[in-house]
């Protein structure tokens, strides 16, 4: 039975990154050292080849694949832009840690929201529509490696939900651009849905 190859890769630094800030929905670019950052990993090329690039319609991700994969036919998929925080947007955990709300959000549970944001359970499903669809749109064209360029929070999220072998989400976190590999399959994905975690690209 057939392997598709998946490269879950995190999008390069923003300035909301280096000052620790939630940048869910905000769609900052790539700062300088992002930009330089990601045409380095480019440049030494630890990145496969795949047949095609999805991506986050998010520009900070949409920059980050253009440098790492230029002239690649890429898909923008709505499913896998980072989780919507709400009134939490362009704050930093120390602006919000006397807020009543933000400790409860901070609590967790699948209906736990930042105010005017999306809750856990929302972004887990919407994020699993996407790789679904990513899934069935290698299937019909046939392509058997492929690059999705995304979010910390979404990787976090896929792999910690529907990836095996089971681990917490603290243990997929990456730094800028670095990545997972993953194999689905239909034998595994319609018994889960699961997929296999094969490791980090480096």
């Amino acid at each position: 039975m057939r392997n598709y190859r998946l490269y879950l890769i995190r999008h390069g630094i923003t300035s909301g990154n280096l000052e620790g800030r939630y940048i869910g929905c905000t769609d900052l670019p790539l700062c300088e050292q992002g930009r330089q950052r990601i045409t380095q990993l480019a440049k030494s090329e630890v990145y496969p080849y795949v047949d095609k690039v999805y991506s986050s319609p998010l520009t900070r991700c949409l920059e980050t694949a253009d440098i790492i994969y230029p002239r690649k036919l890429l898909l923008r998929v709505d499913g896998l832009a980072e989780c919507d925080f709400g009134d939490y947007e362009g704050k930093t955990p120390d602006e919000l840690k006397d807020r009543e709300d933000y400790a409860v959000w901070m609590k967790g549970g699948y209906d736990a929201a930042p105010p005017n944001g999306e809750s856990y359970g929302h972004f887990a499903i919407r994020c699993l529509d996407g790789l679904e669809f990513i899934f069935k749109d290698m299937m019909k064209n046939d392509l058997g490696a492929a690059a999705v360029i995304t979010h910390s929070g979404v990787i976090m999220n896929l792999l910690a939900g529907y990836g095996l072998p089971k681990l917490r989400p603290a243990d997929f976190a990456l730094n800028q651009g670095e990545g997972f590999e993953i194999h689905l399959s239909t034998f595994l994905w319609q018994r889960g849905p699961v997929f296999e975690i094969k490791g980090k690209l480096f």
